[in-house]
């Protein structure tokens, strides 16, 4: 039975991966930060079949044992501050996880991987916020670097530094940079999934607007399943660099409108724009072009924009029902 190492499993790819890999047969063991991490219980419960280790990656020593103790074939490192806004206010902690965590894996894998015959294959998430504002569009592997966040600039270290690992070590790792997904299970901080809860909410009654920063910035949103699908797939061919995208560009406006229409609301009766939620810079257009990932790794997107949108928010009206059933007792 081939094992796999996730950090970030408590994420939303996290968990997608979990149960892909599950579903084909591995072994899959998850590096989680403590007993008293909140999300473990939720963990436990939806993916019994994982074994979680206590680790960090901000601490190469768990590291180490952790890929000792689970001894995988594969590693998917995943562990990140994503959030563009939690970035800005947290700028350190985004270097210490998504860059400076990303070394400690890379060294840890290197330094077991010397005493192993097969080095561990690692996986690395990387993100279309490398490109930040873009001097092209769409964006491939070959588009020049300029972050315009802390997660970006986090995520650039991160990205190269893998690559140079790959080269100077011959370790078999591959970087997929990931544009714009989501699901149901997406965090409340991600402006998709703050605008299907809120469509949610305020279709049960249980608040009438939705704040929003700038609509006109445009992304390339795609299904997390499909995106995890790919990181798996990376692991099956020789190591290197692809882009995971769908070649479409939208807006967040576009966004707005079609999960109130999809719940048969007019999105401009509650939508209010705030300038706190305005970013201080943010990208050009981000829209990937994933035909390199076509062509040698047989990956397209399975799921559109429309069909994305309707799943979370029929998900999220479900939620905010039934909040409103427990409410009235």
């Amino acid at each position: 039975m081939p094992q796999a190492l996730i950090t970030g499993i408590t994420g939303q790819d996290g968990r997608f991966l979990a149960q892909l890999l599950h579903d084909k047969g591995y072994d899959v063991h998850g590096l989680i930060n403590g007993q008293a991490n909140p999300r473990r219980p939720e963990i436990e419960r939806r993916l019994p079949f994982v074994e979680l280790i206590e680790g960090d990656v901000r601490d190469i020593t768990s590291l180490v044992h952790a890929l000792e103790q689970s001894q995988p074939d594969e590693l998917y490192n995943l562990a990140a501050i994503s959030q563009v806004l939690t970035a800005y206010q947290q700028v350190e902690t985004t270097m210490q996880v998504s860059a400076v965590g990303t070394l400690h894996v890379l060294e840890a894998v290197r330094m077991v991987s010397a005493h192993s015959p097969i080095p561990t294959k690692v996986f690395q998430a990387s993100s279309a916020s490398i490109f930040g504002r873009a001097t092209e569009v769409p964006q491939n592997e070959h588009t020049p670097l300029r972050p315009s966040n802390p997660h970006g600039v986090a995520k650039v270290f991160a990205h190269q530094l893998a690559v140079n690992y790959r080269e100077s070590y011959g370790l078999p790792i591959s970087v997929g940079i990931l544009f714009n997904h989501g699901s149901e299970q997406q965090g409340q901080e991600f402006v998709s999934r703050k605008v299907t809860l809120a469509v949610g909410r305020i279709k049960a009654g249980l608040q009438s607007e939705l704040v929003l920063g700038d609509l006109h910035p445009k992304r390339d949103w795609g299904f997390a399943g499909d995106y995890v699908d790919a990181m798996w797939r990376m692991l099956q061919a020789e190591p290197d660099d692809f882009v995971i995208a769908t070649g479409e560009a939208r807006s967040v406006q576009e966004l707005v409108e079609v999960a109130f229409a999809h719940a048969g609301l007019h999105w401009a009766d509650h939508v209010r724009q705030d300038e706190r939620f305005m970013r201080p810079t943010d990208s050009t257009m981000l829209v990937g072009d994933a035909s390199k990932a076509e062509r040698v790794l047989g990956w397209t997107p399975t799921m559109r924009f429309e069909e994305l949108v309707a799943r979370m928010v029929d998900h999220d009206i479900a939620l905010a029902e039934a909040e409103r059933e427990r409410r009235a007792g």
